[in-house]
C-alpha cells in the first residue's frame, strides 16, 4: 500500500493559465453610417444605368432615337433640297449631283459625307471632292477634275485619258481634237512618259501628229509632214529624240518627202525614201539608206 506524505507548509502547485491574445483594435471608417449607405445606393444605380445602356444598344435604342430625331428635323426642313457644285468643267454634272445624292436619306443630319465623298472619286473625271454641309438644305461639293491631255485610240475606239492614263470620256471628243493621239495597247499607261519625252523638244513636238506604243515597249511617231520615226526603247528614247532634233535643225529632212527614220539603232540612223513607181503588178517599196 502506498501512502502520500504530505509536507506541511507547502503548498500545491497550479497549472499555469494561458495567455489570451489582446484583441486586435478595431479600424473605424471616419464615414457616418447615413452617408455610407447613400454611397452604396449610388453605386447600385450607377450599375442600373450601365446595364441600361448596354440593353440600350444591343437593342440599337440610341439609333432609333436618333432616327427619329433627324426625320423630325428632316421634316421641319432640314433635308437636302440644293446641291452646289464647283469645279465642273467636264465632268457630267448630273452624274456628280446623283453621286452626292445616293445614300439612304436626304436628311441633312444623317447624310454621310464620307460616303459621299467615295462615291464622287469613284467617277472618271474626279481626281479629288469634298462634300460640306450648309444647312438648312444645301450640299457643297467642290471637285478637282483630271485633265485630259491625249486622245487614246485602241481597238478601233478613241478616249480622252488623262497622264495617269485613266480614259475619261469617249463621248464629244470633237472639243479635244487639239490634243495629241496615241494608238496601241499600254500606250494610255506610258503617256506621261510620252508627254516627257516630247516636252524635251518643244520644237519638234509641235510638228508630231500621232504616236504609236509598238509592242508595249517603245514609241513611233509620225509627222504632220507624214513621216515616222522609230525610237529606241527606254532611256535610249530621249537621246534619240534630241539626236534627231539636231539633224533636223541643221538639215531640214522633215518635209522632204522621206518616209522613215530608223534611230532603234544606237550611233545610226537608217532613213527610207519612197520606192519609185513600179510596172502594174508590182508592189513599191522603201528604199533603206543608213547615214
Amino acid at each position: 500500500m502506498t501512502t502520500a506524505v504530505i509536507k506541511r507548509g507547502a503548498t500545491a502547485r497550479r497549472p499555469a493559465a494561458k495567455r489570451r491574445p489582446e484583441p486586435k483594435p478595431m479600424v473605424r471608417v471616419p464615414v457616418a453610417a447615413g452617408r455610407l449607405w447613400r454611397h452604396v445606393a449610388t453605386g447600385f444605380v450607377v450599375l442600373a444605368l450601365v446595364a441600361a445602356a448596354v440593353v440600350a444598344i444591343l437593342l440599337h435604342v440610341p439609333e432609333r432615337a436618333w432616327l427619329s430625331t433627324a426625320q423630325a428635323a428632316s421634316r421641319a426642313g432640314f433635308e437636302v433640297r440644293h446641291v452646289d457644285v464647283h469645279g465642273v468643267a467636264n465632268a457630267p454634272r448630273l452624274a456628280v449631283v446623283t453621286a452626292a445624292l445616293e445614300g439612304p436619306t436626304n436628311s441633312m443630319l444623317l447624310v454621310d459625307l464620307s460616303a459621299a465623298r467615295a462615291r464622287l472619286r469613284a467617277l472618271p473625271w474626279v481626281a479629288d471632292a469634298s462634300v460640306a454641309r450648309r444647312l438648312p438644305d444645301t450640299l457643297i461639293v467642290d471637285i478637282v477634275e483630271r485633265r485630259p491631255v491625249a486622245l487614246w485610240q485602241y481597238h478601233h475606239k478613241l478616249a480622252a485619258v488623262d497622264r495617269s492614263g485613266i480614259a475619261l470620256t469617249g463621248d464629244h471628243l470633237d472639243r479635244f481634237a487639239k490634243l495629241p493621239l496615241i494608238v496601241g495597247a499600254g500606250a494610255n499607261e506610258h503617256v506621261d512618259d510620252l508627254l516627257a519625252l516630247l516636252g524635251a523638244q518643244p520644237r519638234l513636238a509641235a510638228t508630231v501628229d500621232a504616236a504609236t506604243f509598238v509592242g508595249e515597249r517603245r514609241w513611233d511617231l509620225r509627222f504632220k509632214s507624214g513621216e515616222t520615226l522609230a525610237l529606241p526603247e527606254g532611256a535610249l528614247a530621249p537621246a534619240a529624240l534630241a539626236k534627231f532634233d539636231a539633224l533636223d535643225r541643221k538639215t531640214g529632212m522633215l518635209g522632204k518627202g522621206y518616209v522613215w527614220f530608223d534611230l532603234r539603232q544606237p550611233g545610226q540612223m537608217t532613213v527610207r525614201v519612197p520606192a519609185p513607181v513600179k510596172p502594174a503588178g508590182k508592189k513599191a517599196s522603201g528604199k533603206p539608206v543608213t547615214i
